[in-house]
C-alpha cells in the first residue's frame, strides 16, 4: 500500500482527562476507516491532539492502533514535539514500532526560522529510516513552509511527502504545479482543510490528509474516487452537500467539530484536551443537526 496518496483519514485519539487514551474507542473509530477501505491512517495528528499527550502515552496509542488496524491500512504518526531531541525519540518509536511513516511538524513556543526548521528535519531525517511527511500547518504552528523551504527538505534523506493546506480553488493548480516542480519525481504533495479539498484534488493533488475523513471516510472516499475517476460533476455535488458542515469547520475548528460530532452520533464520548473546551451546548445541538440531517440524506453513512 502507497501511504502518500489517495485519502488518509485523520481520527481524534480518545481519551480521558488525564490523558490517557482510551484505545478501544479508538479501535472503534479506527475499525470505521479500515472497514471502508481508506488508503491511509493519520494517527496523533492534529485532529488528534498529539502534542497534549506524553511520550509514553503517544507510543502506547501507537501500539494499540497498529494492534487493531494491522495490514488494512499502513499508519502515519505525528512525531512533532517542541525539542529536536524529542521529535529524534518520537521517530525512532514509530520506527520500532511498525508505523509507515512520521508526520513532521515544527512545534514550538519561540518563533522558529527557516534556517531553524531545516536544522530540525535534518536532525530527525537522519535519526532513522522512517519515511517522513512535512507537515505544513501554519495555523496551529505559526511556521510557513515556502517553496523553497520544501525544495530543500525534499533532499534530506527519508523526507518524501508534505501536507500543505490547501489553496483556494482559483489558485490551486497553478500553486501545485510550480511546487512540483521544484521537487524530485514522486514527491507526494498532499493538502488538508477538507472545504477545499475538493478542487485541491481536481487540480492534481496527491493525497487528501482529510479531518472529516477520520469519521466518515466512506464519503469522503466517494469525492476522491469521483475526482480519480474524471467524474468532477459528482465530486463537486458531493462537496456542495457538505457546505453547512464546512461552515462549522470554519466557526469552530474541525478539531472541535469532529468531537461534537463523535458525540451527536454516539459513537464515543469524548471531550477534546484541556484546556480546549468542547463546544457549548447550543454549538453542540447545531451540529448534531447539521450531521443528522446530513446522514438522514445519505450524505454521510456510518454503519
Amino acid at each position: 500500500m502507497t501511504l502518500f496518496q489517495g485519502l488518509i483519514g485523520f481520527p481524534i485519539t480518545p481519551a480521558d482527562s488525564n490523558g490517557h487514551v482510551d484505545t478501544g474507542a479508538l479501535a472503534a473509530l479506527l475499525k470505521r476507516l479500515t472497514d471502508a477501505g481508506i488508503d491511509g491512517i493519520g494517527l496523533l495528528g492534529s485532529t488528534g491532539t498529539y502534542p497534549y499527550l506524553t511520550r509514553a502515552e503517544r507510543r502506547r496509542t501507537l501500539d494499540a492502533a497498529l494492534a487493531a488496524v494491522g495490514d488494512k491500512a499502513p499508519i502515519m504518526v505525528g512525531i512533532g514535539a517542541l525539542r529536536t531531541d524529542e521529535a529524534v525519540e518520537l521517530a525512532k518509536d514509530a520506527k520500532a514500532a511498525g508505523a509507515a511513516a512520521g508526520l513532521l511538524a515544527p512545534v514550538s513556543y519561540i518563533p522558529l526560522t527557516k534556517h531553524e526548521v531545516f536544522a530540525h528535519f535534518k536532525e530527525v531525517a537522519r535519526a532513522t529510516d522512517l519515511p517522513i511527511c512535512i507537515y505544513n500547518n501554519p495555523g496551529t504552528t505559526h511556521f510557513t513552509f515556502s517553496p523553497d523551504l520544501i525544495r530543500r527538505l525534499s533532499e534530506l534523506p527519508n523526507v518524501v511527502a508534505v501536507k500543505n493546506p490547501a489553496s483556494p480553488a482559483e489558485a490551486a493548480r497553478a500553486e501545485l504545479d510550480a511546487l512540483r516542480a521544484l521537487l524530485p519525481p514522486g514527491f507526494s504533495i498532499g493538502c488538508a482543510m477538507d472545504w477545499q479539498m475538493t478542487e485541491a484534488l481536481i487540480a492534481g493533488a496527491d493525497a487528501w490528509y482529510s479531518v472529516l475523513g477520520g469519521l466518515f471516510p466512506e464519503l469522503c472516499l466517494k469525492i476522491q474516487r469521483a475526482v480519480a475517476a474524471g467524474d468532477v460533476i459528482e465530486a463537486r455535488r458531493i462537496d456542495a452537500s457538505l457546505r453547512p458542515l464546512w461552515d462549522l469547520f470554519r466557526e469552530f475548528s474541525s478539531l472541535r467539530v469532529m468531537y461534537a460530532a463523535v458525540n451527536a452520533l454516539g459513537i464515543c464520548d469524548a471531550a477534546p484536551p484541556r484546556p480546549v473546551l468542547p463546544l457549548d451546548a447550543a454549538a453542540q445541538a447545531r451540529v448534531g443537526e447539521v450531521v443528522r440531517g446530513l446522514e438522514e440524506n445519505g450524505a454521510l453513512r456510518w454503519h
